[in-house]
């Protein structure tokens, strides 16, 4: 067990230093050299965790992921223990994609950089498109039980439904991303409740109201 948690540690160290390097200066920056400077640690162990470029980005990737899946995961957790509804806990998990505060922003540009890097390579391609699928299947569930509770009425193609509001969600993070000063976050969370609300029209009879 020790050396697993000593391999995972050193292995999230490495991807750490790898979005550092991401977020200042790109993916261009993204050598073994800068990596093993930035995580201060040798060239040697960066070679001996990886490969290639592709491997630390797909790592560094993943590691983003990891952390986003746990936040949406924790405030999942706490939506039900308050009673909120699915909209409301929905526009949770969505904003946690939307780089509105520091630890978005500085995950976001790695996601910018997977999607690059993706459009040469079938392997990152095929795990990019694992990642869109498993959130738009999320966003459907979501609809389903919207639809269960009472809140999206019956009938409505969750699939459908989900892949549009994935693609806003998507394209306010891209607008925010390149227009922070544009896109105040007021502003754009109002766009994603008028997006959902064209969804979420009705009342889930299993919520609480404060």
């Amino acid at each position: 067990m020790p050396r697993v948690a000593d391999h995972d540690a050193r292995q999230g160290q490495i991807s750490a230093a790898v979005q550092r390097l991401i977020v200042r200066d790109g993916l261009a920056a993204v050598t073994v050299a800068r990596t093993a400077a930035e995580a201060g640690v040798s060239v040697g162990l960066v070679q001996h965790y990886f490969k290639t470029k592709d491997e630390m980005l797909l790592a560094t990737f993943t590691r983003v992921n990891g952390q986003f899946t746990a936040r949406v995961a924790e405030l999942a957790n706490q939506g039900e223990a308050d009673g909120r509804t699915i909209a409301e806990m929905l526009r949770q998990a969505l904003a946690e994609l939307i780089p509105l505060d520091d630890v978005r922003r500085a995950e976001f540009p790695v996601r910018l950089a997977f999607a690059d890097r993706a459009a040469h390579s079938a392997r990152l391609a095929a795990v990019q498109r694992q990642t869109l699928e498993g959130i738009r299947s999320r966003v459907a569930r979501a609809i389903d039980n919207g639809t269960a509770c009472g809140e999206v009425p019956e009938g409505t193609d969750a699939a459908q439904l989900a892949l549009r509001i994935v693609a806003f969600t998507e394209g306010l993070a891209l607008h925010t991303h390149i227009d922070p000063d544009g896109t105040p976050g007021p502003a754009v969370l109002g766009a994603l409740d008028d997006q959902l609300g064209r969804v979420f029209t009705g009342s889930c009879r299993r919520a609480r109201r404060g």
